[in-house]
């Protein structure tokens, strides 16, 4: 089985970060974002990999074929059109094998061994509070009846959450067709959910997976957030002379840490140097350097450099004094 994996967009959302870097290999929890997808499909059992790719893609090209020994195909989407003709644009390389579709943006924990061995296509799906923001499954005897892509008003709270294992690519690639050549799009683009909905229409049979562990990589703060998720199970530290380390935290081994003190939840990234400083529930790139700095809830680009100073104060009783 065949992984296709999106990643053409800008990531225009975690603007600075990805005015140098595409969205994917930004660091979460040690390893940039993709590296966890590819982690998780070699696990699976899945050897060949389909990349579509755009903003900066040589960057990611350039990371996954030094990284991973799999087979990977890289295309190039120089229109953004939509996820559904990102999909479409993989035609030449699809047969009549089973694929399995990740969006690049997404990190996710789930068994899939079940999932593929099934009869039918299958959609993750998470229960969420807000649907309007999300592709939504209308379920019905345990199958799909209905997909709608960002509905104004949700019959079902069930969010497709972008993991997609479909029996028919063949199918699929018809339906993506259709709705290409007639200019059939939604809020503007060629959506994956319309072909997936046509493809039901036509008598394709859909189930849903639960996924709990689905962590959005899209804006700094869900980036943070996926980053404190995965470092509970992926907290990596040793004991450093004159630091106090609250884990979980995740420290390269190469990274340079003295007299600071860090955690819970921060990513130190390899060959970065922090001095004399607090880091909490932060991500501290490759290379950067901090310096004399209290951070929370903040991101330090590669390469970037953070300093701060130390104060001297003389204050007297009953006296209040905020740095805010």
């Amino acid at each position: 089985m065949k992984a296709i994996i999106p990643v053409a967009g800008v990531g225009s959302r975690l603007r600075p970060h990805t005015y140098t870097l595409p969205k994917v290999l930004l660091n979460v929890a040690g390893k940039p974002i993709i590296g966890h997808i590819i982690d998780k499909i070699i696990e699976e059992g899945i050897s060949e990999a389909i990349v579509i790719v755009g903003y900066l893609g040589d960057m990611i090209e350039d990371y996954l074929t030094k990284n991973y020994d799999i087979k990977f195909t890289f295309i190039e989407q120089e229109e953004r059109l939509g996820l559904g003709h990102a999909i479409y644009m993989t035609k030449a390389h699809l047969d009549d094998e089973p694929v399995f579709i990740i969006l690049g943006d997404t990190v996710f924990e789930v068994d899939l061994s079940g999932v593929f061995k099934r009869g039918y296509s299958a959609l993750g799906v998470k229960e969420v509070e807000d649907p309007r923001r999300f592709g939504v499954a209308e379920v019905q005897d345990g199958f799909i009846t209905k997909l709608v892509e960002k509905p104004e008003q949700p019959k079902s709270n069930l969010a497709v959450v972008g993991l997609y294992y479909i029996k028919s690519p063949q199918l699929l690639l018809s339906c993506l067709e259709h709705n290409i050549v007639h200019n059939l799009r939604t809020k503007g683009e060629f959506q994956l959910t319309d072909a997936l909905q046509m493809m039901i229409e036509r008598g394709e049979k859909f189930s849903t997976f639960p996924v709990e562990g689905w962590y959005d990589c899209g804006k700094p703060e869900t980036l943070l957030y996926t980053n404190e998720k995965l470092l509970k199970s992926k907290s990596r530290h040793k004991e450093i002379f004159g630091c106090v380390i609250n884990p979980p935290v995740f420290i390269a081994e190469d990274a340079e840490i003295e007299n600071s003190i860090i955690g819970p939840f921060a990513t130190i990234g390899s060959k970065a140097v922090v001095k004399d400083s607090m880091i909490q529930r932060s991500i501290i790139g490759e290379s950067a350097r901090v310096t004399a700095m209290l951070l929370k809830e903040s991101i330090v680009g590669n390469n970037a450099r953070v300093e701060g100073n130390f104060r001297k104060i003389n204050l007297g009783d009953s006296s209040e004094v905020d740095f805010r």
